[in-house]
């Protein structure tokens, strides 16, 4: 299988990823057979697909094997042979990029089985988890799959076994995915590569240019952005740094990754904008890239996916998820970390409320559904005088999306005691569960409980070395001393206009308000800990709004 420069240039975030794990009857591909395999597709961060099978070795597996793996010789007697089953493996892994912990060894084995058969050997790119981790995680004193499991809490099942040990393989880099990105400057698949091999210690500075050198000692710890500049004065790399000193000095390590020595070799000049904070830095990086299109910044950061519940705008609105935004004229809530929290906040609504759950092609059909027959839905489709009766039942399901259970908590539990005296114990106790997990107050997973189009928030930001504050006025965003936009709107102003009522920021939201605010809420998700949203219609004036603050009190 031939290697593809194409695949080596996308996003590695965006690559299609097979990691696969072999048990063995030992621990040498020399003398040692394959007793099973279990390999997972990862596609754009997620497990989307599995694959795994015993294979005869053709040999007795020795019971040491078994006692680790709990594989045994009645488990591989009636399998298939290496041969017989390649075929499907090679079209498992496609053009995918091969991912193991420990690759070295389980490559070895693949080569070997192909060897013995007669096989063609894949010549897909290939990653080590292993090799990575110790990048990653130098100070961890175990880089073992069971130690980098432990470490980032994930629940490892079947552990010794193919599909287990690859499942928890997958699982360790798609954790990886946020460090590789934002603290190693890993873009592309060739990145990757690069960053895998490229020697770990003893890191030394490399700066053969006088000018980098001074410049690289100006740089100070803060937040903020750097531009890598040629002889010509033109932007060549735009970056975005927690610590700036930290961030910059990683591109002329010995050990940086062959993009880094790329960048460092064509640049002349070294400058640096300070931020008050990531957030602010990551915004104004990926301005500043739109802006300036630099030679080494060929791809835009990829941010992680953020899910809301969306109240559609029609004549009788009802519920979807949505893995996106906009200024549509629909209500978003959120974002929500991941589809499963905002499927479970979907399934509480369609259960506690009755709204309709169909499409439009099938209520244009103007046919009753079985959702009416069992009180799930007040039937818009066929009852003429309904829209009213409808509109208060979309008003409960924003407050319950705001955070106020009760009213949907009172009427399930009506509705379970009906079930119950009518003995449908089952379904009351479908109804119970639902109860529970509005009582356990899933919907505190969203970052908001206001729709982002008319959120009127500020949120506090704990940040080093002072606190970062956010205005967010109906989808547009305010910022202090923001250098991208200097003669911008600041934050002290908008919210005394917010106060006195004069604000107008509905009017005037643009593409840029859109992209700051998905780029802004990824981050917000993300560093959620560090965080405090104030909703300002519990307040009446700055004064007052300041006193709350938890980071830090008094003024802005």
């Amino acid at each position: 299988m031939k290697k593809s420069n194409k695949i080596e240039s996308i996003p590695f975030e965006e690559a299609v990823f097979c990691v696969f794990d072999f048990e063995t009857t030992g621990t040498s591909a020399r003398t040692e057979k394959v007793i099973e395999i279990g390999m997972t597709r990862i596609k754009k961060g997620k497990i989307v697909d599995t694959f795994s099978t015993f294979i005869n070795p053709g040999r007795p597996v020795p019971f040491y094997i078994t006692k680790i793996t709990g594989i045994t010789n009645s488990d591989v007697q009636d399998a298939p042979y290496f041969d017989e089953v390649y075929s499907q493996i090679k079209n498992f892994i496609g053009n995918s990029v091969l991912v193991a912990h420990n690759l070295g060894f389980d490559l070895s084995f693949l080569r070997s089985e192909c060897l013995s058969a007669d096989l063609q050997m894949v010549s897909n790119d290939a990653i080590c988890t292993l090799k990575l981790a110790r990048k990653i995680f130098p100070a961890l004193p175990s880089k073992s799959l069971g130690n980098i499991v432990k470490h980032f809490k994930i629940r490892h099942r079947d552990v010794h076994r193919g599909l287990g040990d690859a499942a928890a393989t997958s699982k360790v880099l798609i954790k990886m995915f946020n460090t590789l990105r934002d603290e190693h400057n890993i873009d592309t698949i060739e990145d990757l590569i690069s960053f895998q091999s490229s020697a770990s210690l003893p890191p030394t500075f490399n700066i053969k240019k006088k000018k980098l050198a001074d410049d690289l000692l100006k740089i100070p710890p803060q937040p903020g952005v750097y531009f890598f500049k040629n002889a010509k004065g033109e932007i060549i790399y735009i970056g975005k740094a927690k610590s700036l000193k930290e961030r910059v000095r990683n591109h002329f390590m010995s050990n940086a990754i062959r993009k880094s020595k790329k960048i460092v070799h064509a640049a002349s000049s070294l400058e640096y904008k300070t931020t008050n904070s990531e957030l602010t830095a990551l915004l104004a990086e990926a301005e500043l890239i739109k802006l300036h299109k630099p030679k080494f910044n060929t791809l835009l950061k990829n941010f992680p996916r953020s899910y809301f519940v969306k109240i559609t705008s029609e004549k009788f609105p009802l519920p979807e998820i949505a893995s996106a935004f906009e200024f549509d004229g629909n209500d978003y809530y959120g974002p929500y970390p991941n589809r499963n929290s905002v499927t479970e906040t979907k399934e509480i609504v369609d259960k506690a409320f009755q709204l309709r759950e169909c499409n439009e092609k099938e209520f244009s059909k103007k046919r009753k559904c079985y959702l009416m027959d069992i009180q799930r839905c007040t039937g818009p489709c066929i009852e003429a005088e309904i829209e009213n009766k409808y509109n208060e039942e979309i008003k409960r399901v924003h407050d319950f999306l705001s955070g106020q259970n009760q009213s949907a908590v009172d009427r399930l539990l009506n509705k379970m005691k009906e079930l119950s005296e009518k003995q449908k114990f089952e379904e009351a106790a479908q109804i119970r569960d639902v109860v529970q997990r509005i009582l356990n107050q899933l919907q505190r997973s969203s970052i908001l409980s206001e729709p982002l189009n008319k959120a009127n928030v500020l949120v506090e930001v704990s940040a080093t070395p002072k606190n970062e504050y956010v205005l967010l006025l109906e989808g547009k965003m305010f910022f202090r001393n923001f250098f991208i936009e200097p003669k911008a709107m600041q934050i002290e102003e908008a919210l005394q206009d917010f106060f006195e009522g004069s604000i107008q920021s509905r009017k005037e939201l643009s593409q840029q308000d859109l992209e700051r605010l998905k780029i802004g809420l990824s981050w917000l998700i993300k560093n959620r800990g560090q965080i405090k949203i104030h909703y300002l219609k519990n307040y009446t004036c700055k004064e007052e709004l300041g006193a709350n603050f938890i980071f830090s009190k008094g003024h802005l």
